[in-house]
């Protein structure tokens, strides 16, 4: 065996040793062992009240697009109450989620339809707040508040 055959051997060898084994792919490392993380706290249960108030956050929104669209003075009245509904109301993040989602929805369901403010845009935006006063009375009669 000549002299080279040795080293030959080695790099062979070596270089095998460095393949990914079969199943494996090249340049992938192993997954570090995975620490348990603190468990998050399990989410508030919703107030038997919750499906009402979300409903009322929609209407907000629904009414603040309206009045914001036919320049009424009170436009800016009704994002300020739904930020002290989501003060009052929003006691774990997904709970303020929930409201602002709504208040969102309603904004925006306006928004697609009434590009101008219109009869039918004054007439849905007092048709909203009779709704959302009458949703408001039975809450706090029935809940408090």
């Amino acid at each position: 065996m000549s002299s080279a055959a040795p080293i030959l051997a080695a790099c062979v060898l070596a270089m095998a040793l460095a393949l990914p084994a079969e199943g494996q792919q090249r340049g992938q490392a192993r997954p570090a062992p995975v620490s348990p993380s603190p468990q998050e706290p399990p989410p508030e249960p919703a107030p038997p009240y919750e499906p009402q108030l979300v409903r009322l956050a929609e209407i907000m929104g629904s009414v603040a697009y309206l009045r914001g669209l036919c320049a009424r003075p009170d436009a800016a009245t009704w994002r300020e109450r739904m930020e002290a509904l989501i003060a009052a109301e929003g006691r774990s993040p997904q709970r303020r989620d929930r409201l602002a989602g709504a208040y969102n929805r309603g904004f925006r369901a306006y928004a697609l339809t009434h590009r101008i403010c219109v009869a039918t845009s004054e007439t849905a935006a007092q048709r909203l707040s009779g709704e959302g006063e009458k949703l408001a009375r039975e809450l706090a009669g029935r809940f408090g508040g």
